[in-house]
């Protein structure tokens, strides 16, 4: 790896990183995504968000492997994140007649909603939040029940012989379950410093 010169800005300072290019990138292609599921163009909205749930893998690749892990990327890369799932299962569920119901949108956007607040909270007092593998994991289903509902929609033809909605039923259900295990976790793990049992003195 390339030495950085001495005036060079510390890696947590940067803002114009390729990892932070690709999540605003995500973000444009997140708004793109939207207004095909609205108009039910589903072939491209599931290329679409194929290509947005890679560049998420990509972006924290590369800021680990080329040490451009930065302050703005921290927050940036799990909005997007947020706001790519979250509104994905607010279409589909909207849309009616998907493995996706309102509820299961319900208790996505609330678990992100109370793992972001929490996460907050950790972070202004020194403590550690990184996510889990329960919470790497759910990321995965949400985007493969999302992928499955788009592209028995949009290419039919690729689910000849296969139960394309049990497996889309059953990858939402399965996604929603871990969504809410992997939330509460979370909020288990930070429940001492949110009743105030362990928070260091200076920041009580």
């Amino acid at each position: 790896m390339r030495e950085r010169s001495p005036t060079a800005a510390p890696a947590t300072d940067l803002v114009w990183t390729v990892p932070n290019l690709l999540s605003a990138a995500r973000m444009v292609l997140s708004i793109v995504f939207f207004v095909l599921v609205e108009r039910e163009d589903f072939a491209a909205a599931t290329v679409l968000f194929l290509l947005a749930a890679t560049t998420d893998w990509v972006d924290g690749w590369y800021a680990r492997r080329f040490n451009q892990v930065s302050r703005l990327g921290r927050i940036l890369d799990p909005l997007v994140d947020k706001v790519l799932v979250c509104g994905a299962f607010i279409f589909l569920a909207a849309r009616g007649g998907t493995s996706i119901l309102p509820w299961m949108a319900v208790v996505v956007v609330v678990r992100e909603l109370i793992v972001t607040a929490v996460r907050a909270e950790m972070e202004r007092v020194g403590r550690d939040f990184s996510a889990g593998m329960a919470g790497k994991l759910k990321m995965v289903l949400q985007c493969a029940a999302v992928a499955v509902e788009l592209g028995r929609l949009g290419f039919s033809w690729l689910f000849n012989g296969v139960d394309a909605v049990g497996m889309a039923t059953g990858l939402a259900w399965a996604a929603v379950i871990l969504t809410a295990y992997s939330g509460a976790e979370y909020v288990v793990k930070a429940w001492p410093v949110l009743t105030g049992r362990d928070v260091p003195s200076d920041r009580k």
